[in-house]
């Protein structure tokens, strides 16, 4: 995983090339005070007055500096980071953009390395921010390379180890149940799971922390590790990206991350399901009524509708502790991205103020999050024949809230509960957010907590 903890320094006055950050506004007058040398220069560069345009002037002797066009907020200097050659900068007319300047190095390189051209050091004046900033890099890295890792190397058996290796440097404790030990005690996540392999069983993946006296929270996310649609399968274009589908539980995982690295008084519980949604003689079917955790019954109508299934036993499990706040990130519906697109995520709640707090630090955050109804008018068309509920309406109207709907029936009443149906993907560059995996709403979700629980 990529470091960013030398990468963000305080200023002391120590030794750095200055980059000179012009707003798009200030442009033109800004060019007006130039000599004509340095008008030429910039010309020759197609320096212009647009965000992210940089160009490179020479001072005294072997001196040179950076003039660049930014805007406000977290990416206004991660092209930057990506472009200049190794060394120590400091920025100067512009405050913020740390964060970006640290993810704009960013790389997946698990599988093919490039040359290490040296590092890009920032000194910030905010020194008191550095700590979080990091953090927030790391964890936002931590997403994308789960979700850039094949489904090869990322299993049910990888989740569980990123779990322990969390509990490990936080000082948790993991609980795991494998394969047919879920049969009794969670049994949509035994049927979703159990056709895969062996070395790839379906098991539920638990981590506490903190002091058991504390404000109990609970984080769950959707851990399907790779999704062929089971029985139901995917086309090949569909199931290209399936590697992805455990992106909740990546959002879960570095969520966890950074509740204990900040040391928020707060009794976390954090639940993986993860499971492999395989074909094989042994695979759930259409058709089938499965029972629950909870003990509804769930007539599924589409294999492929697996992560809510997983889902509910899992909110479940966490409703039993009864905790004061419960979140879940998963991958659920293409509906979602539909709606909203990938940068978009749509949030669920029927708490007032979670979603209120939730919106607010998105834009806060420039994390956004975008609110859409869990319409009771549409519980209806979760109705079964013959079992209490489907897991997939016929007809795919309302699809992202009629998935939402489903799982609110696993949170038990009076729990404040927000559902985030992330994308987890990322389908063009960005400066600072490359193609790939990527995390949203994971900066929103812990202002938050921060926010809530920081004492």
């Amino acid at each position: 995983m990529t470091r960013f903890d030398d990468l963000l320094q305080p200023d002391r006055g120590q030794t750095a090339r200055a980059i000179e950050a012009i707003a798009p506004g200030d442009h033109d007058g800004w060019l007006a005070r130039q000599s004509s040398r340095t008008k030429a220069m910039l010309a020759a560069q197609g320096f212009r007055g647009k965000p992210g345009h940089h160009a490179t002037l020479p001072g005294e002797g072997e001196d040179w500096r950076i003039v660049a066009v930014v805007e406000d907020g977290p990416w206004s200097l991660a092209g930057l980071s990506a472009a200049l050659p190794a060394g120590t900068y400091r920025v100067e007319g512009h405050e913020g953009g740390e964060l970006g300047w640290l993810l704009g190095q960013y790389r997946f390189d698990r599988y093919r390395r490039g040359e290490d051209d040296g590092a890009r050091i920032l000194l910030t004046r905010d020194a008191a921010a550095i700590a979080e900033t990091v953090a927030l890099a790391g964890a936002t890295a931590q997403v994308r390379d789960l979700v850039n890792t094949p489904a090869s190397d990322c299993g049910p058996a990888d989740l569980e180890a990123a779990a322990e290796a969390l509990a490990t440097r936080h000082g948790g404790t993991v609980t795991v149940r494998r394969g047919d030990e879920l049969e009794r005690g969670y049994p949509m996540i035994h049927a979703v799971g159990h056709a895969a392999a062996r070395n790839r069983a379906p098991r539920l993946i638990e981590l506490v922390w903190g002091d058991t006296t504390a404000p109990r929270i609970a984080l769950v996310g959707k851990g399907v590790s790779f999704d062929t649609g089971g029985l139901d399968i995917k086309p090949s274009s569909g199931m290209r990206l399936m590697k992805k589908d455990m992106g909740g539980a990546a959002h879960a995982l570095a969520l966890a991350e950074l509740v204990m690295a900040a040391r928020l008084p707060v009794r976390l519980h954090l639940l993986i399901p993860a499971v492999e949604n395989a074909i094989s003689g042994d695979a759930f079917r259409p058709g089938d009524v499965l029972r629950s955790r909870k003990g509804l019954t769930v007539e599924n109508t589409n294999t492929d509708a697996e992560g809510r299934l997983i889902l509910a036993d899992a909110l479940t499990r966490a409703g039993e502790e009864k905790p004061e706040l419960i979140l879940d990130f998963a991958t659920l519906t293409g509906a979602a991205r539909v709606a909203l697109g990938p940068d978009l995520p749509p949030l669920f709640s029927d708490d007032e103020a979670l979603a209120r707090d939730l919106l607010t630090a998105g834009e806060r955050t420039y994390d956004p999050l975008w609110r859409l109804p869990l319409w009771n008018g549409y519980d209806e068309l979760l109705k079964s024949d013959i079992a209490d509920m489907v897991n997939a309406p016929e007809g795919g109207f309302a699809g992202a809230i009629t998935a939402a709907l489903f799982l609110r029936r696993f949170v038990p009443a009076g729990i404040p509960w927000a559902h985030l149906d992330v994308f987890a993907w990322r389908p063009g560059a960005r400066p600072g957010r490359p193609k790939g995996g990527d995390a949203y709403g994971l900066r929103a979700a812990f202002a938050v907590l921060k926010q809530r629980y920081s004492g």
